[in-house]
């Protein structure tokens, strides 16, 4: 180990790693400069730290670093409720923060971009929930925090990842070319964007409902079926039934038409009971849903035959 006294003062690098090191660290400036991580960088304590940091007339050189790595937590704190805003109106601020900063203790930031700060948050909140407030397996309170803040990282990864804007996209009749006894091979390769989310409580209408500055109560349980997906840059969502949820996540794990069609046939209960009804219902309304899917531009392109194969889809 060097010296307090054997940096050399003119290699700013090493002397920015050192700061990010001590303002950084989760137990504080005072424990980051005695950290190995500090230590490494410049070998100095905080009984010594005005060799490398100078008082001022009011302030020490320990107090000085805790301006900065004050601002630094008061600005990723921003960050979190910016991103999670419907979460943080559901708990308060105060609270939404004692959690945010408990995050930032268990999932420092790692990344130069901020925009990955909030992706383990909801992992987080199911990490650290509280024991379910009854013996059943009703979802509580703490599952709603946890599919809101689901829900609002989704937005958050859709919004600012790979988009289809200015691609063409799958249209409605471009079905109507491949030949019948081809359909059930064809694949449908979902847009960079898309996003399939299921859920325990219909978040979705609470969050639309904070953003619109309305005070929405918390909604009751009930299963939640949503495909999320950009375009022309807005994030785009839309509930959708158990049946359409289940055939689009076939389509997105590059099922082809007809093996999708089975799997959500072999989860329906008409199925197992034998009965055709469920078939017939589902060929019935998949020309309407892919209508619908085409409008929403949940598909980039059509794969059949040897363009399926070459896809390398399984």
């Amino acid at each position: 180990m060097n010296s307090p006294m054997s940096y050399d003062p003119l290699e700013l690098a090493r002397i920015q790693r050192w700061m990010q090191a001590v303002i950084m660290h989760p137990e504080g400036v005072a424990a980051g400069v005695n950290s190995g991580a500090a230590r490494s960088e410049i070998d100095v304590s905080a009984a010594h730290l005005e060799q490398v940091i100078s008082r001022s007339r009011a302030l020490g050189s320990l107090k000085r670093l805790h301006v900065y790595g004050n601002a630094y937590y008061a600005r990723l704190l921003e960050c979190l409720r910016d991103e999670f805003p419907a979460t943080a109106h559901a708990v308060g601020t105060d609270t939404f923060d004692g959690f945010a900063f408990g995050y930032l203790q268990a999932y420092p930031s790692t990344s130069y971009t901020l925009a990955r700060l909030g992706s383990n948050f909801p992992r987080y909140l199911a990490e650290t929930r509280p024991p379910r407030e009854s013996d059943g397996d009703e979802p509580d309170w703490a599952d709603f925090l946890i599919d809101l803040a689901t829900l609002e990282r989704v937005y958050s990864e859709v919004f600012d990842g790979p988009g289809v804007e200015g691609q063409p996209l799958l249209a409605a009749d471009d079905l109507a070319g491949i030949p019948p006894e081809r359909f059930a091979g064809v694949r449908l390769v979902p847009a960079s964007c898309l996003r399939l989310l299921e859920l325990r409580f219909p978040v979705h209408e609470f969050a639309t409902a904070v953003r619109q500055g309305r005070g929405p109560d918390v909604p009751r349980p009930a299963p939640t079926y949503l495909a999320i997906t950009r375009r022309d840059f807005v994030v785009r969502r839309q509930a959708v039934s158990r049946a359409r949820f289940d055939l689009l996540a076939s389509l997105s794990a590059g099922r082809t038409l007809g093996e999708a069609i089975e799997a959500v046939l072999a989860g329906s209960d008409a199925t197992v009971a034998g009965s055709e009804a469920a078939f017939d219902d589902l060929a019935g309304n998949l020309r309407q849903w892919f209508a619908d899917w085409a409008a929403a531009g949940y598909f980039e392109r059509i794969e059949a035959g040897e363009a399926a194969q070459a896809s390398g889809h399984p």
